[in-house]
């Protein structure tokens, strides 16, 4: 695993000791933004392709890896994240950073982007766009939350398959078990559990449930911004349709890619991912 450095900041609000890995040298600062249930070490896979030319900033959201959970559930939703990513860079003085968004992480981007527009050179969506399918949307309601614990690494990596399989169907025993150690921490009586804060479920009920709130106003304010929509192909949350459609109402320039073998959400370190976002980047980032 590529080295990085730690970086311990204060969430937006104050209240809360937040995490983030700091990858690569004096490059152009790319933030990398995990999906609802996951952490920083999702992106390791990534960090090891990127980081030789740009300065990776990835962050634990509130709740999740190493960052504190917070006390009010009713915080963990994706403009209070998107407040806290501003922190973060602050504390860092990056001003404009490229996004590589997953799943939630590219709703957040959206906000940052309608809260500052235009601040971000250059923006990757994995597997999210401004239209969610309902029976995506569902499969993670299923899981998210519960607070399950596991007795060993072999049933955590177990718990993995079980709920990701459909998504990555030519993983074997060896991969579940690389994710499980990405996506699991140890509790204080030596059972392991996912590492995120169970009450996350919470803010994801407002977004799963009932009518979806109307994103494309979002989108729309992308501007010209160049954009990389990577979409697995077996996705259960991100239709071809919607890529369409993001395309058609996109102002700039609109790159896609469709990975093979992969549902919600690839992990990017895919040919065809690292392949589509090595030259996105260096078109239009640089």
């Amino acid at each position: 695993m590529m080295e990085y450095r730690e970086h311990r900041y204060t969430s937006a609000c104050g209240r809360l000791k937040l995490f983030a890995r700091d990858y690569g040298g004096n490059g152009k600062p790319v933030l990398m933004m995990h999906g609802l249930t996951r952490n920083s070490a999702d992106f390791e896979p990534l960090a090891e392709h990127l980081a030789p030319r740009y300065r990776l900033i990835v962050p634990d959201q509130r709740g999740r890896g190493l960052s504190q959970d917070d006390p009010d559930p009713a915080k963990y939703r994706p403009d209070i994240y998107a407040g806290d990513m501003f922190a973060l860079l602050a504390s860092l003085e990056i001003e404009h950073p490229a996004i590589i968004g997953t799943s939630m992480g590219g709703l957040m981007a959206m906000v940052m982007n309608a809260m500052q527009p235009g601040a971000f050179p250059a923006i990757v969506f994995n597997d999210i766009g401004p239209e969610l399918a309902p029976e995506g949307l569902a499969r993670i309601g299923s899981y998210v939350g519960g607070g399950s614990s596991f007795a060993d690494w072999d049933e955590a990596a177990r718990a993995c398959a079980d709920i990701n399989g459909q998504a990555f169907p030519d993983f074997a025993g060896v991969d579940w078990m690389a994710w499980a150690r990405r996506t699991c921490r140890t509790l204080p009586d030596g059972r392991l559990a996912f590492a995120y804060d169970p009450e996350i479920a919470q803010g994801f009920a407002d977004i799963g449930d009932g009518p979806q709130e109307d994103l494309w106003p979002l989108w729309q304010m992308l501007g010209e911004t160049p954009v990389l929509a990577l979409r697995g192909a077996l996705s259960d949350l991100l239709t071809l349709d919607t890529v369409a459609r993001m395309k058609e109402l996109h102002k700039g320039p609109f790159d896609h890619a469709d990975v093979p073998n992969r549902g919600h959400a690839p992990l990017l370190d895919e040919p065809v991912a690292v392949a589509a976002i090595t030259a996105f980047l260096k078109e239009h980032y640089g």
